[in-house]
C-alpha cells in the first residue's frame, strides 16, 4: 500500500485490471484496506481517492456533483476502470461519475448501501448522527466492541477517518445536498455500465431504503444482505467480491 495526500494505491500499476474505490462520509481512502488486498490478489491495481472534506482535504462546496468533479483527474487521458466501488456517500459520488466513463469499455459499478433518498426526518437523523460521531469520536476498542465482526484494522481506520473529518464538512454534506434525492440516477444506466446495488439488512441499520430504488431499472441488480449492517466491506467483503466479473465461482 502507498499513500499520497489525496489517494491510496495498492498493487502494481502494470496490472491488467484497475479498480477505483470511493469511501463514505467521515472515512478515508485507507479504510478500503481489506477490499483492496482482496482485489490485488485477483490481479487488480487499486486506487482509492480521498473525497473533499476528508483526510484533511477541505473545500467550500460539498455538493455530491462537486465531490465527483474533484475526481475528474482520475479519468484523465482516457483512464478507465474495470470496477468502481462506492460505499454510502461514495456510492452517490460514484453515480455522478457515470458521465466520465469511456463508452468503449464496460464498467462494473458496485454500490454498497448508498442513501439514495432521505425523507426530511431521515435527513435530520442522519445529520445529527454524524455530528455526534464527530463530537464524541470513538476509539478503536469502542468500534470493535460495537462491531464484533470488524477487524482491529477496520476499527482503527474507522477511528482515523472520523479524526480527519470535522463538523464543517458534515454540515456541508447535508446542507449542500437538499433535497437528498439521488435514486433517479439509477433509471437510465448507460449501456456500457452494469450496476450491482448491495443493500444492508433493514433491521441492521441500512441506509439504502428499498422503497427508494427504481423498479425494473435496466442493467441494475439489487441484493439485500440479511444479517449485515451498513458496513458491508467490513462485515461481508465477499458480497462485494462476488459482484466482480468474472464470477469468482468460475475462476
Amino acid at each position: 500500500m502507498s499513500t499520497t495526500m489525496s489517494s491510496t494505491h495498492w498493487g502494481s500499476p502494470t496490472a491488467s485490471k484497475r479498480a477505483l474505490l470511493i469511501h463514505g462520509l467521515s472515512m478515508s481512502s485507507q479504510s478500503w484496506e481489506g477490499i483492496a488486498q482482496l482485489l490485488v490478489a485477483e490481479g487488480f491495481f487499486v486506487v482509492a481517492p480521498n473525497l473533499l472534506g476528508h483526510a484533511w482535504r477541505r473545500g467550500t462546496d460539498y455538493r455530491v456533483s462537486t465531490l465527483a468533479e474533484d475526481l475528474r483527474p482520475y479519468f484523465a487521458m482516457d483512464m478507465s476502470y474495470d470496477v468502481i466501488i462506492g460505499h454510502s456517500l461514495g456510492g452517490l459520488v460514484t453515480l455522478s461519475l457515470l458521465p466520465f466513463l469511456p463508452k468503449t469499455k464496460e464498467t462494473t459499478i458496485i454500490l454498497a448501501d448508498p442513501p439514495l433518498e432521505l425523507t426530511a426526518e431521515q435527513f435530520q437523523q442522519g445529520k445529527n448522527r454524524f455530528l455526534k460521531e464527530i463530537e464524541d469520536a470513538k476509539t478503536t476498542d469502542e468500534h470493535m466492541a460495537e462491531h464484533p465482526a470488524w477487524s482491529r484494522g477496520d476499527s482503527m481506520l474507522r477511528a482515523l477517518g472520523v479524526y480527519m473529518c470535522d463538523r464543517t464538512v458534515i454540515k456541508g454534506i447535508f446542507e449542500h445536498n437538499k433535497p437528498f434525492a439521488f435514486g433517479g440516477r439509477l433509471k437510465n444506466i448507460p449501456s456500457h455500465v452494469k450496476i450491482a446495488l448491495l443493500v444492508s439488512d433493514p433491521g441492521f441499520g441500512s441506509d439504502c431504503h428499498l422503497e427508494r430504488i427504481p423498479v425494473d431499472a435496466a442493467r441494475l441488480s439489487v441484493k439485500v444482505l440479511k444479517g449485515i449492517g451498513h458496513w458491508i466491506q467490513n462485515e461481508l467483503p465477499n458480497a462485494i467480491m462476488d459482484e466482480i466479473p468474472p464470477p469468482r465461482a468460475r475462476l
